[in-house]
């Protein structure tokens, strides 16, 4: 089987659980979790198989263009929330996760997913290194931003326990924030290593400093008395759109040197 046919294997079970997750939304099942947890362990299985596939096949990591990317993030989704979900047991967010992971592999399969020689700065270990931290870390911050929204959104009291998404919250961005400090490191060290300076305030750079800023200062208002319930959940929704700027939007609005083709 071919990496499309891994991927659209994935996709499948993805949507079977999220229809899943529809029903435990409203009808918590403990025969039903089993089942939908199966679908998306599944789904990752064959979605790490199609990455694996790609690798191969291209000769280097699968992160050097914007369809990669996307591929690679939408795994890295999926896993930050079967981790989260094994120690929170966040069942109810899993239709919100699965519909946004939907939207993130259908956004990727609009890209080329031509196979392309790897531009000469990129043939480089840190590009598995220093990429894949920086979206293990979207990943976590994408389960805290569908929690902070939900946080906000009105009907969130009749479904969720405020206590249990301020957990999913701090935890969610507990994990992803040293991923990202890692990821901005090991940047600077390669940037140092392929054009002679540790930082050079490109847009993406500067943009994943403002992301990093936003998240350390959710961390230590979190500490702070009166620094609860929404206004938190407004921060932590703020980091993720930040985010989503640092890594689709620098790339339409802003050249530089990290833009995806």
């Amino acid at each position: 089987m071919s990496e499309s046919n891994f991927l659209s294997v994935a996709f499948l079970f993805y949507a079977v659980g999220a229809l899943l997750y529809v029903w435990i939304f409203f009808k918590p099942s403990t025969r039903i979790r089993p089942i939908a947890v199966a679908s998306i362990v599944l789904g990752l299985l064959s979605h790490t198989i199609a990455l694996a596939v790609r690798w191969k096949s291209s000769g280097h990591a699968p992160l050097s263009d914007m369809y990669e990317s996307l591929v690679f993030f939408s795994w890295a989704f999926v896993l930050a929330y079967l981790l989260i979900d094994l120690f929170l047991k966040i069942s109810r967010l899993g239709f919100f996760v699965l519909l946004c992971n939907i939207a993130i592999l259908v956004y990727a399969f609009s890209h080329d997913s031509t196979i392309k020689p790897l531009m000469p700065a990129l043939q480089s270990n840190w590009l598995l290194l220093h990429v894949s931290a920086c979206f293990f870390s979207y990943g976590a911050f994408a389960i805290s931003f569908i929690a902070s929204f939900i946080y906000l959104m009105p009907f969130h009291k009749k479904y969720f326990s405020l206590e249990q998404l301020d957990q999913v919250i701090y935890k969610s961005i507990l994990f992803g924030f040293p991923l990202l400090t890692f990821g901005i490191g090991s940047g600077a060290i390669w940037a140092n290593e392929a054009w002679g300076t540790y930082w050079s305030w490109d847009p993406k750079e500067t943009w994943s400093l403002v992301t990093w800023l936003i998240y350390a200062l959710y961390l230590h208002l979190r500490l702070m008395k009166g620094w609860r319930d929404e206004k938190l959940a407004w921060v932590g929704l703020i980091g993720f759109l930040s985010v989503i700027f640092t890594y689709i939007g620098v790339n339409y609005f802003l050249a530089g040197l990290h833009s995806y083709a």
